[in-house]
């Protein structure tokens, strides 16, 4: 690979689009499923695409995920002091448990408090039933608009993973 070339993609990602060429349906098809294969990789721990080092995707998926535990315990400190020295157990557990993160910190940030709430770990705030809210499911986030949150975050990969170099 020289400096002013792009790494070829990974089998089955897009190779036969071509810089600037007429993109058809079924090769938009194939892009989005791949696509989708990488995300449920870096979300869900799913098996990582023909093509794609294992290692570094499950890597990277330990980065999102800390990522995320991050931003949620900055938004919800009382989240964060409920889940206590289990905070980092206590979130992957949440992230596994889910096939799509919420779409946004703040609904993450909340999610999570709710799930700690079902696992008996956090008290419901003052004038709300114990159980009053369920952490959102993957079918609940497909309704609300949650695929462009994640055609965003593959797109984000996606590049990064192009400047960076297929090896």
């Amino acid at each position: 690979m020289t400096p002013d070339r792009h790494p070829d993609p990974p089998a089955g990602l897009g190779g036969d689009l071509g810089v600037g060429a007429g993109v058809d349906g079924a090769a938009r098809r194939r892009l989005g499923a791949a696509q989708a294969r990488v995300v449920a990789a870096l979300v869900s721990g799913a098996e990582p695409p023909e093509g794609f080092d294992a290692a570094r995707l499950r890597v990277q998926a330990g980065s999102l995920v800390a990522k995320r535990r991050g931003v949620v315990a900055r938004l919800r400190p009382d989240a964060a002091r409920a889940a206590g020295k289990d905070l980092a157990a206590d979130f992957a557990a949440y992230a596994r448990s889910r096939t799509v993160p919420p779409p946004g910190y703040r609904a993450d940030a909340d999610d999570f408090a709710a799930w700690l709430r079902t696992q008996g770990k956090m008290p419901a705030p003052p004038g709300e039933p114990a159980q009053s809210r369920e952490p959102a499911q993957s079918g609940e986030l497909a309704q609300s608009g949650e695929s462009g949150a994640v055609r965003g975050s593959v797109k984000g990969v996606w590049w990064r993973w192009l400047r960076r170099g297929a090896g």
